[in-house]
């Protein structure tokens, strides 16, 4: 394929991506819906991955390196926080304590619903596995 074959359809992709957030933007503010509109987005994308209205080839580049350069994109958040000094200096062991709080949550979850997902993918049928070759004592 060649380099400008390959850049269109990079940047078409980065389009595809940004008016998905575009839409889901406008959504939350016309709507009054109370997710930030990058979640709404996210969810969006997903289900319309899940519902095969696209394929991930249709945004597997510009995905993969908006991936890529994740960390970049927080450099202002994080520049951000300057202005919150005196905040962070009162309320800083507060802020943290919710921050690790949420963070074990999360991964409290994730992980859950990993063994879940993980157990009824072994057992497709859903029901609970027997071993008939042993005996069942009460």
């Amino acid at each position: 394929m060649s380099f400008v074959k390959n850049a269109f359809l990079f940047i078409i992709q980065l389009v595809f991506i940004w008016a998905i957030y575009a839409c889901s933007k406008y959504a939350v503010e016309t709507f009054h819906i109370p997710i930030p509109s990058s979640v709404l987005g996210m969810v969006i994308l997903y289900v319309m991955l899940v519902c095969k209205i696209i394929q991930v080839k249709f945004i597997e580049k510009g995905a993969a390196f908006l991936n890529k350069h994740l960390g970049f994109f927080f450099v202002p958040i994080a520049v951000g926080l300057m202005n919150y000094g005196g905040l962070i200096k009162t309320n800083g062991w507060q802020l943290l304590l919710m921050i690790a709080g949420s963070t074990i949550i999360g991964l409290a979850i994730s992980a859950a619903a990993t063994q879940y997902l993980t157990k009824k993918e072994r057992n497709p049928t859903g029901g609970e596995k027997t071993n008939h070759g042993q005996s069942h004592s009460a």
